[in-house]
């Protein structure tokens, strides 16, 4: 019920639902368009990553590839990747995380 005791206009409610469904819809959009970088060892390692976290590119400063050592390496571009990843979320947190949060609120429901 809304403040007052008078039941949502079921009417109200879809158009609120739609509105938000295209709002979450354009925000996926331009997640996906947008790319983040992530890097490891001051530098180094540059992993980028679109906003829904698929790996685009990889670069790698030659003075951290030792032949003798690719454990090294390799955990720099999993470190990489992994910072990339979680500065995509951040951005997806922002995106989203409004547009989701207030899907309750705008469709008059507890709870949600």
């Amino acid at each position: 019920m809304q403040p007052g005791g008078m039941p949502p206009n079921i009417q109200d409610i879809l158009a609120q639902a739609q509105a938000m469904q295209e709002k979450l819809a354009s925000a996926q959009e331009e997640l996906e368009d947008t790319e983040v970088t992530g890097s490891a060892g001051g530098g180094l390692v540059t992993a980028t990553v679109s906003g829904a976290g698929e790996l685009t590119a990889l670069t790698i400063d030659p003075k951290v590839v030792d032949p003798d050592d690719v454990d090294t390496l390799a955990d720099l571009v999993v470190a990489a990747v992994r910072d990339a990843n979680r500065n995509a979320q951040k951005l997806a947190e922002e995106k989203m995380g409004g547009l989701a949060g207030g899907l309750g609120g705008a469709l008059g429901l507890p709870g949600f």
